[in-house]
């Protein structure tokens, strides 16, 4: 095994780490705020990351640079208003990592006339991670937050049951075919002009 390529897994799991880390944290601090304690009852209100690792979603990090944690207990039927509760829950997690790419790229910025390669591939490699978690975790499939908003905007139900039926194996099909095919290759269409537009407005230089 190539150092680039230890080095390079290396990089995916830390940053993921974070990612996934902050993400569920954020769904669980907003849940409590807004008046349900299942979270941290559960012990998930916490920054610690092995809190929130899920077994089977660490094994596709560490295979395939790209996994999951465990979904964050919510009821909803703590939230005064159940609508914007669930609204509110379901975005907290995508828009921390929008939060943290920002964060990412103003410390690139401040770090990037150094040189120091490591810290400049990490920071790279983090912010194309966030903006990537939070995109992919907008689409409307279970157990992904944009599945929590369909039961919100969709009334039809039976659209809501079928993809809450076999929304898992379209995300399962979708993890396996960004592995073989490029990460994540539809979505990459999106997030690299994101990405470069992020860069641009820091003025970073940008390899990706």
């Amino acid at each position: 095994m190539s150092n680039n390529l230890i080095l390079g897994t290396f990089l995916n799991f830390m940053a993921l780490l974070v990612c996934l880390t902050v993400h569920e944290f954020s769904h669980a601090w907003v849940a409590y705020k807004l008046g349900d304690p299942s979270a941290e009852q559960s012990g998930r209100l916490t920054l610690n990351p092995f809190k929130h690792l899920d077994p089977m979603g660490t094994i596709m990090l560490l295979l395939f640079r790209f996994g999951w944690a465990k979904p964050v207990p919510i009821n909803p039927l703590y939230f005064k208003n159940k609508k914007q509760g669930i609204i509110l829950t379901s975005i907290a997690g995508p828009l921390s990592n929008i939060l943290l790419a920002f964060v990412g790229a103003f410390l690139l910025k401040l770090l990037y006339p150094f040189q120091n390669a490591f810290l400049n591939t990490f920071f790279y490699v983090f912010i194309y991670m966030n903006i990537a978690l939070a995109l992919f975790n907008l689409l409307p499939i279970p157990p992904l937050d944009g599945s929590h908003l369909i039961t919100v905007f969709i009334k039809n139900q039976k659209i809501v049951a079928w993809l809450y039926s076999y929304g898992m194996f379209v995300f399962i099909g979708l993890l396996f075919i960004g592995s073989f095919f490029g990460a994540f290759n539809i979505l990459a269409m999106v997030i690299r002009p994101l990405v470069s537009l992020l860069f641009s407005l820091f003025s970073i230089p940008g390899i990706m």
